[in-house]
């Protein structure tokens, strides 16, 4: 395990030399220390990936060359996954099985964007002009330096869909994992470096948000900022950036909601609805949080639902079976079950509602399930992050729109029926970036991914990542051949 800043091309020790714990939050104890990175690591950083932009040759390659190191990259996160795996499990709390589809995801992201890395060619796009003496062309360059900020739900993944589309335009990157799980983003500075990345073209710096966070934010060398989080913090981000014009890509929170229909099989609805709230613990920025049941089966489903919450094997991460881990810190904790006790007061408690006996010594909580709640509910309308469900009856497709579309979040919504014509005509009255029908939570690095309303601006995966990271420019030429001095002869 690494427990140096990746800086330059080089592991190097906090310039405080100060360091901060990481803990499993299975049993909340310490079993490792990284360096703790403020804003001269954040400086020296920075002059690394600037210098790595303006002078180094990664800018400068062919797509073709960029991606045969991405491919590189993705190759060996997968030569490496079970190692890099066990690390998330142990900084994170996530169920092994969880663990690995997300390495996996990781090095298809990477070998994803080493593909539509060979399509920068450097050629322009023609644009047709309405003068035939001039000719236009449109070329798209790396936007430079990239600051980054991913947060501790999905360490390696989150790193990969902002490294991978960065690097693939050509940019160079300051990374700033979340202090709670640093882990396998220093390790992807080892597979950096193995994979021959020049040296400054990715840098990473571990700290806490204050500390490390902030100076990336307003350090001015750094050209673009992206980050995925809180709305408050991201709201931070975007008036940091306004005052150096900086461009701007933020993935933020979202209480999502899940509409089923009566037509649609109970069984159906039981799956979609337990892996839409407590995969990875319910620590998921597009988790259906909120679930609207049509009133012919709200019953039989709640009672199905909360049977099959209580079957959940929950315990550490490594155990065979677990389904549910820890949450991921002592503060995460302690912020879920304060919702929980609030939700006790809002709402009728059908499932859950405290801490699994004999899991006390780590940061676990029940699958908990609520209903019967009023729209008014602070546990209806705020995100949780954890592993808690709130259900709600409608009468009608147009009450069901009217209530998903009813939140300050517009990351995600689905629906389940059996009439694919209504359930597509919802999805499309959604409020929302990312929607599913009969199913919830599938995510693919070819597709777009980002919200409406305050669950975020722009998006990431697909060529909407790489874009994010490109610059769009204009070449206007004048043909020498026809006739000139215009302007001089009047």
């Amino acid at each position: 395990m690494q427990d140096k800043l990746f800086i330059n091309g080089a592991f190097v020790p906090a310039a405080s030399g100060a360091m901060f714990d990481v803990v499993d939050p299975a049993n909340r104890q310490v079993f490792h220390q990284v360096a703790r990175g403020g804003a001269e690591d954040i400086d020296a950083a920075v002059k690394g990936a600037r210098k790595a932009f303006d002078d180094g040759p990664w800018p400068r390659l062919s797509g073709a060359e960029r991606g045969a190191i991405l491919r590189k990259m993705g190759d060996l996160i997968t030569e490496r996954r079970e190692t890099l795996a066990r690390l998330e499990v142990r900084d994170n709390g996530k169920p092994l099985p969880e663990a690995l589809w997300d390495i996996d995801d990781a090095a298809g992201c990477f070998h994803f964007y080493a593909d539509l890395a060979e399509t920068l060619t450097g050629a322009g796009e023609a644009v047709a002009l309405p003068m035939e003496t001039f000719i236009a062309e449109v070329v798209k360059e790396p936007v430079g330096v990239a600051g980054a900020i991913i947060p501790w739900n999905f360490p390696m993944l989150m790193a990969a869909w902002k490294v991978a589309p960065a690097l693939a335009a050509g940019c160079a990157m300051v990374l700033k994992p979340s202090e709670l799980t640093p882990l396998t983003a220093l390790e992807l500075g080892v597979i950096a470096q193995d994979a021959g990345l020049p040296a400054g073209v990715l840098n990473i710096v571990t700290g806490t948000g204050p500390e490390a966070g902030q100076p990336l934010t307003e350090h001015p060398g750094v050209d673009k900022l992206a980050f995925t989080g809180s709305v408050p913090t991201g709201s931070k981000i975007m008036q940091t950036a306004a005052k150096n014009i900086k461009t701007v890509s933020l993935e933020l929170g979202g209480k999502s909601p899940l509409v089923i229909f009566a037509d649609t099989p109970i069984e159906e609805a039981l799956e979609w609805i337990l892996f839409g709230i407590f995969w990875n613990q319910g620590e998921v920025c597009s988790a259906t949080s909120r679930v609207l049941v049509e009133d012919a089966i709200y019953e039989p489903l709640l009672q199905r639902l909360a049977e099959e919450s209580r079957k959940i094997k929950i315990g550490h991460g490594m155990e065979d079976g677990t389904l549910l881990g820890p949450l991921v810190s002592e503060s995460q904790h302690r912020k879920v079950l304060q919702w929980i006790e609030t939700g006790k007061r809002e709402a009728r408690l059908v499932a859950g509602g405290g801490v699994p006996e004999g899991l006390e010594a780590g940061c676990f909580v029940e699958p908990t399930i609520f209903a019967d709640m009023e729209e008014s509910a602070t546990i209806w309308s705020e995100e949780i992050f954890g592993p808690v469900v709130c259900v709600k009856s409608f009468t009608s497709e147009a009450e069901a729109i009217r209530m998903a579309n009813a939140s300050r979040f517009g990351l995600a919504a689905a629906v389940m029926s059996v009439d694919l014509a209504r359930a597509n005509r919802v999805a499309r009255a959604f409020r929302a970036g990312i929607v599913w029908i009969n199913c919830s939570q599938p995510t693919f690095t070819q597709a777009p991914w980002g919200g409406y309303k305050q669950s975020g601006i722009g998006r990431e995966l697909g060529i909407w990542g790489l874009n994010n990271y490109l610059e769009t420019k204009q070449i206007t030429t004048y043909d020498r051949s026809a006739p000139w001095g215009w302007y001089l002869k009047g």
